[in-house]
């Protein structure tokens, strides 16, 4: 071993600059692994972190009803903890835009942030419940608006008159209660007081002191105000069932609105898996790239070594020790690279985890993974030793003769078929990898031109799903452009069917559906029902995932997620249960369904009116007549949502005679979906996962170019002395390059597109949203000259090398 630390101290004084590149290269890539490793481990276990910190609530209970008896909820036998927040208690922060919601509805009790939904304090602390001026902050507020711990927010309530009358303003007017000057006292997290995909402006909740303090001005002159309720249950999401049984039982109400959010946190962990998934993906095509890139110069350095090292050893060094002399260098120059890798993987952690888990990560800022900090770090060591002393024993016996590789079956055809020299030699040097000092590396290239393609032309046909999902709000089930609330809690807040005419009349406006949305208990489980009723010129039709829309009383047509809740599929009968009795429905069909405040588009049904009308009694004492009343209004193709809102505005004014400002945004765009938020979240690692892998096919096919001219020079000058041009020469190259990339697109294109949108079909069936097969036609369109120009890029310099060859001082040498 002597010997071999003596060369390693004397190859290091005179190649210390090359080893220093090598080593930084190995951080690069030794880095950019860890990162991505370690950032897809902690994103997948965001939400479960933050979960097991802060008591979460399993389900929000909204009955929407005044002098709810929530005490005697908190005594069921499957409550844990409860918590009330005032829904009808309206107040304005300055500051906020009017359109804005990122001021929360106040806690009508202490219970919140203490025994449910007790959050991580990012920065700061929680207010003090008995204090009214205190208020706390999620992280995307404070990033929107510059509010922070330590400032001050001016809380600008209604008199308890004007709380009575807010029910029914389509815009709050000038709040004319106290002004509370509140101060934030902290940035909070927990999976119910988190930011949400897609909303930038995030949220500010006041203390419950506010509600204790100044009861009447949020719930009104008679304290009929409405609370609702975040519930935790002692059995998680086991208990759902037994509780909301109790609950009716309790009641007498089975048209209570519920959201799951234990089933939330699951579609959330779906998603953040996912993200960490592709972030896998992306350290693995980064790891293949840097085993590709950086090994060949760890091979390159080794190799010549060992050539150096073939003089020491006529003065008595053994092969082994050759060998281990040749590697101790490029094993050193990991090593470093390992640790400066692992040092900055430390220091990019702050920027992960990223996409959804970020607004749920408990503990953000700077991670140490030492799972994946020692596991890559000692990987990244043993194949670089590996290939080192691989490529050194290969340098040592390069001076055996080896025999001839097996002949290339296209190069043979070629050849018979009279082609050229330079594309007979060119296939060969592709396709044959030879032996011994002629070996070239052409199963790597074959393989990286393969993947590379590949992963470029799965990625931009998963953006296109991405894209078209963008662009069709529909594929969520949204076949409306523009959404009217007319009533609420059984009362229209006006002459609903003038609004209707007058819409209907609209040249831009094809479908205006009377949609009335209830609760009914289908077996015994609540499904938001909503109706499908003709006002407008055409019929409102949803997507439909199976079967047909409802025509008749006894239809009904159930949302995928409500479908699968009940374990019912397209023809089978269920009994809803609604204020006026019990009805058996038949399922027609599985279809999306609009987005309200508690449910999503995959959970809920359809009904006809008149099979409304037999559910719902509007005269019952129990429940009102409808909990919301919204009027759905489809465009013609090429209309101006925002346009047509506002001329619809003015008509529905002048139709029913009110003052235009009591209008103003009676009609509004519909929303984009909620989900559409969190598909952009992944739209841009296949990109860079496509990147890399182009990168590892650049490297691998521009390696083997590079090995072919050096390697088989012997075999070019012996056709240069017979009469090759250098121009021929350069066609050799060039023909082996091009045929590198025709067979990547051959084997590339159709295996991209199909992982792609299988890929795409995955996410559609998860998320999920109707399938559209994507087809990236301007990739396809364009793969084809760009990879071959970029093969042909690469030979530039290797064909150049081969065109200026010194023919007689190959010959001597060889």
């Amino acid at each position: 071993m002597t010997a071999v630390r003596a060369w390693l101290r004397l190859d290091t004084r005179r190649r210390w600059r090359s080893l220093l590149v090598m080593a930084l290269l190995v951080a690069l890539a030794a880095g950019t692994v860890m990162t991505a490793l370690s950032g897809a481990r902690r994103g997948a276990t965001a939400l479960d972190r933050l979960v097991d910190r802060t008591l979460p609530a399993t389900i929000a209970v909204l009955p929407n009803q005044a002098g709810f008896d929530w005490d005697a909820v908190r005594a069921l036998p499957e409550v844990e903890s409860l918590t009330t927040f005032c829904l009808t208690g309206s107040y304005v922060v300055d500051g906020l835009p009017p359109d804005s919601f990122a001021a929360g509805f106040p806690p009508g009790d202490d219970e919140v942030f203490r025994t449910i939904e007790r959050p991580v304090v990012l920065d700061g602390r929680l207010p003090d419940p008995t204090r009214a001026d205190e208020v706390v902050v999620s992280r995307s507020f404070e990033q929107t608006y510059g509010l922070g711990v330590g400032d001050t927010v001016t809380l600008r309530l209604f008199s308890p008159e004007t709380q009575d009358e807010l029910k029914f303003a389509t815009t709050l007017p000038e709040p004319d209660g106290p002004v509370v000057e509140a101060t934030v006292v902290g940035i909070i997290r927990s999976p119910w007081f988190s930011d949400v995909v897609g909303d930038s402006e995030g949220g500010l909740s006041p203390s419950p002191g506010l509600f204790a303090q100044y009861r009447d001005n949020l719930m009104g002159t008679k304290g009929e105000g409405e609370l609702n309720a975040l519930v935790r249950l002692r059995g998680g999401e086991a208990d759902v069932q037994a509780f909301k049984a109790d609950l009716q039982q309790l009641t007498g109400r089975g048209d209570i609105d519920f959201m799951n959010l234990a089933e939330d946190g699951r579609h959330l962990n779906d998603v953040t898996r996912f993200e960490a998934d592709a972030l896998q993906a992306f350290a693995l095509a980064a790891g293949a790239a840097a085993i590709f890139l950086v090994g060949q110069a760890v091979a390159r350095y080794a190799a010549s070594s060992a050539a150096e090292l073939q003089v020491v050893r006529a003065l008595g060094m053994t092969v082994r020790q050759a060998v281990l002399a040749a590697a101790a260098g490029p094993v050193v120059a990991a090593a470093l690279g390992a640790l400066l890798g692992a040092a900055g993987a430390v220091v990019a952690s702050r920027w992960f985890p990223i996409g959804t888990a970020a607004l749920y990560e408990p503990a953000p800022g700077m991670d140490v993974d030492p799972l994946v900090l020692a596991g890559i770090g000692a990987v990244t060591v043993l194949l670089a030793a590996l290939g080192a002393v691989l490529a050194a024993r290969l340098a040592l016996r390069s001076d055996r003769t080896a025999r001839r590789g097996r002949a290339s079956a296209l190069a043979a055809v070629a050849r018979r078929a009279g082609a050229p020299v330079p594309v007979v030699v060119g296939a060969r040097f592709a396709l044959e990898p030879g032996r011994g000092r002629q070996a070239v590396p052409v199963r790597p290239a074959l393989v990286g031109a393969v993947v590379g393609v590949l992963g470029v032309i799965a990625a931009f046909t998963f953006s296109d799903g991405v894209e078209d999902a963008a662009g069709h709000p529909e594929r969520f089930g949204q076949v409306y452009e523009l959404v009217s609330y007319a009533g609420d809690d059984g009362e229209d807040f006006g002459p609903t069917d003038t609004v209707m005419e007058v819409m209907a009349a609209d040249p831009d406006v094809r479908v205006v559906n009377d949609t009335r949305v209830a609760v009914a208990g289908l077996e015994s489980r609540p499904v938001t029902l909503f109706t499908l009723d003709q006002a407008g010129p055409e019929p409102l039709r949803p997507v439909m995932v199976e079967g047909r829309a409802p025509e008749y009383p006894g239809d009904v047509a159930l949302a995928p997620g409500s479908a699968d809740t009940l374990g019912v599929a397209v023809g089978d009968v269920v009994t809803a249960s609604g204020t006026a009795g019990d009805r058996e429905l038949t399922v027609t069909g599985l279809a999306f369904v609009p987005e309200g405040p508690h449910n999503n588009y995959v959970t809920g049904g359809w009904v006809t009116g008149d099979g409304y009308d037999t559910l719902f009694d509007p005269d019952s004492d129990v429940s009102p007549a409808f909990k919301y009343h919204l009027l759905l209004l489809g465009l013609t193709p090429g209309a101006d949502p925002e346009a047509v809102a506002a001329r619809l505005d003015e008509a529905v004014a002048a139709a029913t005679g009110a003052p235009p400002e009591s209008v103003t945004g009676i009609v509004m765009p519909a929303d984009p979906p909620s989900r559409l938020a969190e598909i952009r979240q992944v739209r841009t690692l296949p990109v860079f996962l496509a990147g890399f892998l182009a990168v590892l096919a650049l490297g691998a096919v521009g390696h083997a170019l590079a090995t072919a001219v050096r390697r088989r020079r012997q075999e070019v000058a012996v056709l240069r002395a017979l009469g090759m041009t250098r121009w021929q020469s350069r066609g050799v190259v060039i023909t082996q390059a091009s045929l590198l990339a025709l067979i990547g697109l051959a084997a590339g294109v159709p295996l991209g597109l199909a992982l792609g949108r299988t890929v795409w079909r995955y996410v559609a069936d998860t998320t999920p949203l109707l399938y559209v097969a994507p087809l990236a036609a301007l990739a396809l369109l364009l793969i084809v000259p760009l990879a071959l120009v970029a093969a042909n890029l690469l030979a530039a310099w290797p064909s150049h090398r081969a065109a200026s060859m010194r023919v007689g001082s190959v010959l001597r040498a060889e």
